[in-house]
């Protein structure tokens, strides 16, 4: 219970609205920092609701596929640059962005995460590197601005920031497969 009672206290934090203008105010820490926080609290709040509804989530979520296709879904929604536009512009697109990614992405990322064993994690992690690849380009090599609310150099220092972040995924993929994993867990 106590990384719930963490997650909470990450998801109040990330709603203080100096700390949201601050992120939202520089695209990189928007996509790379925000959301993935509100996933990352989410998801230790996750912990709660596995305790709380175990039923709900053995049943809806049984093998794990259902809570990470909706993990992906809403992952790949909020890639989307219109979508960052919108969240600036747009009070509902805001409120949607603090519920959907701690509770539609980061609570069945947790419930998923176990139970869809090592070939359904390698193919969220396949799937996630062009993902960001497609992402990285976009951003970078992109001849106009992407985002209304978001200069230039901004969208290329996002770019760059996925591009890492791809190439870390990709590193830390090959290393995994050619270390031994019998002492470690996925």
């Amino acid at each position: 219970m106590r990384q719930s009672l963490i997650g909470v206290m990450l998801y109040v934090i990330l709603m203080f609205p100096p700390l949201v203008h601050l992120l939202e105010s520089i695209m990189i820490t928007h996509m790379l920092v925000q959301l993935p926080l509100l996933i990352i609290s989410g998801s230790l709040m996750g912990q709660f609701f596995q305790k709380k509804f175990p039923r709900f989530f053995q049943s809806w979520n049984k093998n794990g596929i259902p809570g990470i296709t909706l993990f992906i879904i809403i992952t790949t929604y909020w890639m989307i640059p219109r979508i960052m536009d919108e969240t600036l512009t747009i009070t509902t697109i805001e409120v949607f962005k603090f519920i959907s990614l701690p509770f539609l992405a980061g609570v069945p990322l947790r419930d998923s995460w176990k139970k869809i064993g090592g070939l359904g994690k390698g193919f969220v992690v396949l799937n996630y590197i062009p993902m960001f690849a497609f992402m990285a380009w976009l951003y970078i090599d992109s001849p106009i601005q992407v985002c209304n609310n978001y200069l230039e150099a901004e969208q290329r220092q996002l770019g760059w920031g996925f591009l890492f972040i791809m190439l870390t995924m990709i590193f830390y993929f090959v290393q995994f497969v050619f270390t031994d994993q019998r002492k470690h867990q996925f």
